[in-house]
Order: C-alpha cells, then sequence, then structure tokens
C-alpha cells in the first residue's frame, strides 16, 4: 500500500539528490527555443511571429484540443505527473475511507466508461426525481439552495471576503443558470453565435430525447426560451468586473423586498446559509429579474429546465450518448475540437476538482525542488523594488497618491509553490463505480466546506489553486501574489537558464500579477485589502484617461476578420500585462548590477528579455475557441499580448533599435507607460 506520507518523505530525498546535482551542473543555456522563432520575422515588425513563427508554422493543434501552447503543454505535463501518481494508488487496494482511497475511486469510477455506461440513468435518477416533485414555488426554491455546488443555477451563492471588511467572510449572490458560455450567445445576431445558438437547441433537443421527454424538440425550444430570459437579465462581463457596481450589501430582509418572487429564506437555508446578517447582491436588477422569473415563469418549464441542466452537467458521468451529444456541442460547435480529450486527462481534472491538495502534496514533493522556491523569492523581491522605483519616478501621479501606492505595494503577501496548511478531506465519501455520485458528493462537500465561512473570520493562509494548477493570480481582498508549482518551470522559469528569459517570462507573469493590485479594479482596493479610494481626484483622472489609450489601441486588434477586442472587458489584464513587462524590465537591469549582459545565441540580453516574453505566449487558437474566448474572456489573445505590451516598452524599441518604417515601431511620445 503507498502511504502518502511515506511517499512524501521518499519524493522529497530523491529530489533533494537531484537538486544536489543541479546546482553544480552546466552552464546555463540562453533559454531561447530557436528552432521555433522564424528568422525571415524582424522582432522590429512583428515579435510574436519573430519568436514563435518557426512553431507555429509546423504546430498542429491536437484534435482534443480548442487551443495548444506553452500554458496547454505544461498544463499536459502536469496531468500526466498526476496520472502517475493516481495509477499508483489505483494499483494497490487501500484503505477504506483513506484519501488514497478516495483518489483511487474517485477515477476509477470517472474512467470506467463501461461501468457507467452499464449504471443508465440510475445514477441521476434520484436527482431527477427531486425535480419532478417540485410542487410549488417554495419546492422550487429549496431546490435550488440544495443544488448549490452540483448545478450551475440562475441565482448561485458564495462565501468570500468582504470588500469593506476582508477580515470577515461574506456571503453574496452571483447570475448564473446559463447552457451557453454567456448572454451574448442569446442576445446578439453575430453569425457566429446565431450558429452556436441552432447548435444548442440540437444538443437540448438530444437531451430532452435521450430523458424520455415526448416532445423533446419543444422542450428544447422552451428550455431556450427560458434560459433567454434569464440572459436578459444578466449584466455584461464589463460591469461584472467593477467591484464598487458588483458590491452591494444589504438584510436578507432587504434582499426580499428588492426580489419578490423568491422566498429568500428558504431558498438560502436550504443551501447552507442561515441565520446570516448581511450579504452582497452583485447583481441587484438580476436577482429581481431572475426573483420576478421563479414566480411567474410555469413550474412544469422550470422542470424542463432543470432537468436538462442537470443533464448537461452530468453528462460525462452518464451514458456513452449524453456524453457524445455533450462533446458534439460543448467541444466542436463551441470550440471546434473534433476529438474528445482523453478519459485519463478528463479523470485527471476530476480528482484535481475534487481533492487537489490532496495530490498536490506529492506532486510538489517529487516536483518542485526546494530551490526553485527561494528562487522564486527573490525575483519576486527584486520586482517589488523595481515596482516601488517606477512609483516614485511617475510624472502623472501626485506625492500624495504615491504614498498610498507604496503602501499597498509593502503590505503584498506572496504565496509560492503550495501552501503551509493542506485541506482535510476526511469528511468526503468516494465510492467505487459511482462517477455521478462522487461528482455530487464532491459538489456539495466543498460547498459546504465554503458555506460554513459565512460570517467568520477569512483563512488568510487558503490557496485558491492546486500546486499542480498552471497558473497564477492576485487576490485584491488578501493583497496577496500566488504562484502555484506548476508555473514555475520552462518556458516561464528554468533554474538552468540565463536571467534574461526569466526575467522575461516569468518576471513578466510576477510583474503582472503585482500589477493586477493597480489595474483600472484592483487599484480601488487598499493595501488591506478593502474596497476603498485612496485617490486623488486628479490621479483617479488621469490613471483612467491612460487606460482609455490602452482601450483604443486594443480594440483595433482583429483576432478573427470583422472581430476586434472589446478593449474594456481585458483593460486590466492589458493593463498588468503592460505594467508586469515594464517593471520585469527594469528589475532584469536592476539584476545585472549595472554590467553589461554577455550575448547568447547572437542576441543581447535586453533583446534575449524580450524574445522570452514572446515565447512565453505562444500560442495556437482555433476560430470557433477565439470567437468564444472574444466574448467571455478578459486576457487579450496571445499574440497580441506579446506585441501590446512591447511596442509601449521603451526597452524593446531600444533592444531592437526600432526606427519609422518598422511594423512594431512607436514614436516615444506615443508609448502608453502606466506604472
Amino acid at each position: 500500500m503507498m502511504d502518502l506520507k511515506i511517499e512524501l518523505r521518499r519524493a522529497a530525498l530523491v529530489v533533494l539528490l537531484m537538486t544536489s546535482g543541479l546546482a553544480f551542473g552546466a552552464a546555463p543555456t540562453s533559454g531561447l527555443d530557436l528552432p521555433g522563432f522564424d528568422t525571415g520575422i524582424r522582432a522590429q515588425d512583428d515579435l510574436f511571429r519573430a519568436a514563435n513563427g518557426g512553431w507555429v508554422g509546423k504546430t498542429q493543434i491536437p484534435a482534443d484540443k480548442p487551443e495548444y501552447g506553452a500554458f496547454i503543454q505544461l498544463r499536459d505535463l502536469s496531468d500526466e505527473r498526476v496520472r502517475t501518481i493516481v495509477d499508483e494508488l489505483a494499483a494497490k487496494p487501500q484503505k477504506p475511507g483513506s484519501v488514497e482511497q478516495k483518489i483511487s475511486a474517485f477515477y476509477g469510477a470517472y474512467t470506467d466508461t463501461a461501468g457507467i455506461d452499464r449504471a443508465g440513468l440510475k445514477p441521476a435518477q434520484a436527482m431527477l426525481d427531486s425535480i419532478a416533485a417540485i410542487a410549488s414555488r417554495a419546492d422550487l426554491a429549496r431546490w435550488l439552495g440544495q443544488a448549490q455546488g452540483q448545478i450551475d443555477t440562475p441565482i448561485g451563492l458564495w462565501v468570500m471576503p468582504d470588500f469593506k471588511d476582508p477580515a470577515t467572510n461574506r456571503a453574496l449572490t452571483w447570475q448564473g443558470g446559463l447552457g451557453m458560455p454567456d448572454r451574448d450567445y442569446y442576445l446578439k445576431d453575430d453569425d457566429r453565435l446565431v450558429k452556436a445558438r441552432a447548435a444548442y437547441v440540437v444538443y437540448l433537443t438530444q437531451l430532452a430525447s435521450l430523458a424520455g421527454e415526448k416532445e423533446p424538440k419543444e422542450v428544447a425550444q422552451q428550455v431556450l426560451a427560458l434560459e433567454t430570459r434569464i440572459a436578459q437579465a444578466h449584466w455584461d462581463k464589463v460591469d461584472n468586473r467593477n467591484p464598487v457596481k458588483i458590491y452591494n450589501p444589504m438584510t436578507p430582509a432587504e434582499l426580499a423586498r428588492m426580489a419578490p418572487g423568491l422566498d429568500w429564506d428558504s431558498f438560502m437555508a436550504a443551501g447552507g446559509l442561515r441565520n446570516i446578517d448581511r450579504l452582497s447582491v452583485s447583481q441587484p436588477s438580476t436577482a429581481t429579474g431572475i426573483a420576478k422569473l421563479l414566480a411567474e415563469v410555469d413550474l412544469a418549464q422550470w422542470r424542463q429546465y432543470l432537468k436538462l441542466r442537470v443533464l448537461d452537467e452530468g453528462a460525462d458521468v452518464l451514458p456513452k450518448a449524453f456524453r457524445v451529444a455533450r462533446f458534439a456541442f460543448r467541444g466542436t460547435a463551441l470550440t471546434g475540437t473534433t476529438e474528445e480529450k482523453p478519459r485519463w486527462q478528463k479523470g485527471i481534472a476530476e480528482v484535481n476538482g475534487a481533492m487537489g491538495e490532496a495530490v498536490g502534496q506529492v506532486y510538489v514533493a517529487r516536483h518542485f525542488p526546494a530551490g526553485h522556491k527561494a528562487r522564486m523569492a527573490e525575483l519576486v523581491a527584486n520586482l517589488m523594488a523595481a515596482y516601488g522605483s517606477s512609483i516614485d519616478g511617475l510624472t502623472w501621479m501626485t506625492p500624495t497618491t504615491k504614498a498610498a501606492a507604496k503602501d499597498k505595494l509593502s503590505k503584498y503577501t506572496l504565496k509560492i509553490g503550495y501552501p503551509d496548511k493542506w485541506r482535510d478531506y476526511s469528511a468526503l465519501e468516494a465510492r467505487e463505480g459511482d462517477a455521478f455520485g462522487n461528482r455530487a458528493r464532491s459538489g456539495r462537500f466543498e460547498w459546504q466546506r465554503i458555506a460554513v465561512r459565512a460570517g467568520k473570520p477569512v483563512d488568510r493562509a487558503e490557496w485558491g489553486m492546486t500546486p499542480q494548477t498552471v497558473n497564477a493570480y492576485y487576490n485584491g481582498s488578501l493583497n496577496e501574489i500566488v504562484f502555484p508549482a506548476a508555473i514555475l518551470q520552462p518556458p516561464f522559469f528554468d533554474v538552468m537558464a540565463d536571467d534574461a528569459v526569466n526575467y522575461g517570462a516569468i518576471g513578466a507573469i510576477i510583474g503582472h500579477e503585482i500589477s493586477h493590485g493597480f489595474d483600472d479594479q484592483g487599484s480601488k482596493f487598499d493595501g488591506d485589502g478593502k474596497l476603498q479610494n485612496w485617490w486623488t481626484e486628479a490621479d483617479r483622472k488621469a490613471f483612467d484617461a491612460i487606460g482609455d489609450r490602452l482601450v483604443a489601441q486594443y480594440e483595433k486588434y482583429e483576432p478573427l476578420p470583422g472581430k476586434t477586442l472589446n478593449g474594456k472587458l481585458t483593460l486590466g489584464e492589458n493593463i498588468a500585462d503592460l505594467s508586469g513587462l515594464q517593471v520585469a524590465y527594469k528589475a532584469y537591469l536592476r539584476s545585472l548590477g549595472g554590467k553589461p549582459a554577455p550575448a547568447m545565441d547572437g542576441y543581447s540580453g535586453q533583446q534575449r528579455f524580450f524574445l522570452g516574453w514572446s515565447q512565453a505566449w505562444r500560442e495556437r487558437v482555433r476560430d470557433d475557441r477565439s470567437m468564444q474566448l472574444l466574448t467571455i474572456d478578459p486576457h487579450s489573445p496571445p499574440q497580441f499580448r506579446a506585441n501590446g505590451g512591447a511596442v509601449n516598452s521603451d526597452g524593446f524599441h531600444e533592444a531592437f533599435a526600432t526606427k519609422p518604417g518598422d511594423a512594431m515601431y512607436k514614436p516615444s511620445g506615443d508609448r502608453i507607460r502606466i506604472w
């Protein structure tokens, strides 16, 4: 039997032996992937294509993926590593109730498609029966409350730090309940969105037919009609980015008066939020509109809607006909993929979602050398110092606001690699051969873990991502930047590479996350994580004017013919990209200590920095997926992230000696400088 504690010690020893050899190993490499370059394209004309054109030209997007690039490759690597851990657990009998048994049971049940097919709809029958039993508005309210954590409902509940009192957890509502990615899929007449709607009706019809409905086409149309009314009540993604707009604290009694039609007390009690004194209603008009629908729309139509929502969200753990129908819509119609992701890899996602930190303990012991954490801490310290220097040098900000910005910067919390305190999964039940039930129980378990925090102190040690996640984040309420272990590897962070590429890649990512605390929305929180204005009116006006210029720049970019970026939706990420890149460059120069960087592979240190930045955004995306991301994603497409930040960076123009006539030349006076 594999014991996690023994395995952790064994893996740590192996890593120690490996890293002790690396410390005195070969000379650093440049970190550049020269075969991936396109030497026929100058960086002065297109930095993204110069560093990635060779790779783009010879790389096909795998049939099971909507996009492919550096991030996806690392996510695949992370999944392979977790698979090895899970396979070792599954290969041996495990003690009943142990975390090893639960991981094995989750993965085994999910990947046993033959067993899922034999079970038919039986595993979902209890939930379907509970929907069929909804006979009153009170029943509907209770059902929606009990469904929290299991399906996406028109009104969802959550608990997180209160924007005005970040030391205390507060319940909130959030809009939801749509089967398509966003309200625009229901409300706009763009050709691609109209095509997606037609595919959605086909999918709903298939679900209704598989569920035994006598008039599946009619049911599908009724469900689409109801979801369209829900979409009409939704706020758009630009408004949902604004913390001032979505922070609307009130008592439950005030909510009930504002949004009559839903028994809010029964709804929240069924969701585990009993006797709460206050909550924040994130989209007040949505809450009012949905409550009205819950009061007026026929219960039979709500039952049909909920039935198809359950079948859609559970399709992956239902018989083959459901899985095939779901992929035809969610895979092919929405993203252009032609093959399902391998079942083993989807099973790893299932395990990571249910017990990610349990697996993460072994992951970091095997794949995150202790030296990486120290090196990252050094990089972050250098970036923070460079950021502070940048604030000092701002010409558009007054001393009063500069002092407040420096105070906020000084209060940042840094988390690297993995949490100091791991989650306890002892109350989670996992059963062999019950993939649908395991998913439902893990959803309830996670929601109950969240719900009980309402009104209690915030646990600042908690992480929002697992160590094996290839990503990073800034949390405004905690004023923290977090870098999971899995992102701290090539091409983002290479312990054997020269500093130039590391600063251009992981350094700019660090700078990006730092900058989120000072983007158009993060800058509305102070150093203690409180939603509070720390700006003078003149400084805020100057900052917003700079942001408007960035909006205008990005709204000229066309990822698809005739389809431009939403500059307001992507503004926060574009600010973070630009600021992060500029600050990382200052940090790189600072790290040289006044000495020139040696040339490597024919490039100066300054040139390698920007080529490393561009490599980090290496990616190809299918057109259907591009359309989806244009609608829902606050990040710009990768080629515009690489070029959009560099074109405003003085260091880029100096490194490559750009001049008028170069496609990426931008006069110094026109460059956008924020932080």
